[in-house]
């Protein structure tokens, strides 16, 4: 059963006096930020950080896929009752998406991530989690309904360059509702509520949650931490969020196309993301795990628009997702941005036919952090898809 974690416990004060305690440990950079405004607009931006080029493209996934946990014959089985745009790391891991019900999954690396045990669930590679949740929830409601039940649990072994595949989740809609999910000591912590509109990596979110109750008793108009370690970026992320226009603003509204809040909320966080990613190239010394921001991802929730603002294009671009097809007869489709390609404007046209997709897969006998446990169960369908009976995919 999932572990929730709703208040804050009497670890704040031990954190936020510690100074130094939540800083000091080495992460991927990523960062994520759920903004709200007039008219029920819905917003998440987040940043993609790491220390080589992982051959991101652009996957348009369409309802009705067969997919499997790529863990072995216990793995879960499911189709897809949801279209998704998504972002994929060296073409075998789902890292970022946002599916045709305006839910969107962003996977940011957690060192500090502890999996656990099979503990009689079906095993599903840690490269389908994004996937799997958007393939079958439209709320952040009904995941975590769904996902505190624990269907599945989490295998995971080494990326291509040999780095750890581990992370944790954050989850939006477009209502603005949102939930944090880590497996923290072999057990999964779910954070549920709107109030939970900001997450870095490194420390587990629970000491993030001190961080604001020390920073607020600060105030941010004397001083922000500046660094690019994971709990710096936190702070002035969670500060500066707060002070975005949650309006049209006569200020810069004129400079804005078409002067729509709409599109001035866009560049709100894209800016506020932008101000917290790390200069392409640069390292930390003694810290070799902060690395450059390659990145952003900006989804509009409330219109269905996702933004991508890659560090080495001189073009931010975007997807309609109204104007792709994610009906159960649909293709596959693929937008392959490498090679330094660029793109501009609205690009739905641009994406052609996909190969199959292979995501990473974890056997028991191979993961990482798999450790004796009790056999798996001999189901091997999620108990909450109710189309699991289907074909595994190739």
């Amino acid at each position: 059963m999932a572990r929730y974690s709703f208040s804050r416990l009497t670890a704040i004060l031990a954190v936020a006096f510690s100074g130094t305690a939540v800083t000091l440990g080495s992460a991927e950079a990523c960062t994520r930020a759920l903004y709200t405004g007039d008219d029920n607009l819905v917003i998440t931006g987040r940043s993609m950080d790491w220390m080589q080029d992982p051959s991101t493209k652009l996957w348009v996934f369409p309802r009705g896929m067969e997919r499997n946990g790529a863990a072995g014959p216990d793995s879960p089985t499911w189709t897809s009752r949801y279209g998704s745009l998504v972002a994929s790391f060296y073409d075998e891991v789902t890292v970022d998406g946002m599916n045709e019900k305006g839910l969107v999954a962003n996977h940011l690396y957690l060192a500090e991530s502890d999996y656990g045990g099979l503990e009689g669930k079906p095993p599903m590679s840690i490269a389908l989690w994004t996937q799997y949740i958007l393939d079958h929830y439209a709320t952040v409601a009904e995941a975590v309904e769904a996902l505190e039940k624990e269907p599945f649990r989490l295998l995971t072994k080494a990326l291509p360059n040999g780095s750890a595949a581990s992370g944790h989740m954050a989850l939006s809609d477009p209502t603005g509702d949102s939930a944090i999910l880590e497996y923290l000591d072999g057990e999964l912590t779910i954070h549920h509520g709107k109030q939970y509109n900001v997450m870095t990596n490194s420390p587990p979110f629970d000491q993030q949650l001190a961080l604001v109750d020390y920073w607020n008793s600060v105030g941010g108009e004397a001083f922000l931490p500046g660094t690019h370690r994971a709990a710096d970026r936190f702070v002035r992320t969670h500060y500066q969020l707060q002070g975005l226009p949650i309006s049209a603003s006569k200020d810069i509204i004129s400079a804005v196309p078409d002067q729509s809040y709409v599109n001035q909320a866009r560049a709100e966080v894209l800016s506020l993301i932008r101000s917290v990613s790390v200069p392409l190239g640069v390292s930390t010394p003694g810290a070799p795990n902060i690395a450059s921001t390659l990145w952003r991802t900006v989804a509009d929730q409330t219109n269905l628009r996702w933004y991508y603002d890659s560090s080495t294009s001189p073009n931010t671009f975007w997807v309609d997702l109204t104007a792709l097809e994610f009906g159960p007869k649909a293709s596959a489709k693929v937008l392959d941005m490498t090679g330094g390609q660029v793109f501009s404007g609205e690009v739905s046209a641009e994406f052609v036919d996909a190969p199959e997709f292979q995501w990473l897969e974890v056997l028991p006998k191979d993961a990482a952090n798999l450790k004796p446990t009790k056999p798996a169960s001999a189901s091997a369908s999620a108990p909450d898809s109710p189309a699991s009976q289907g074909p595994k995919a190739g």
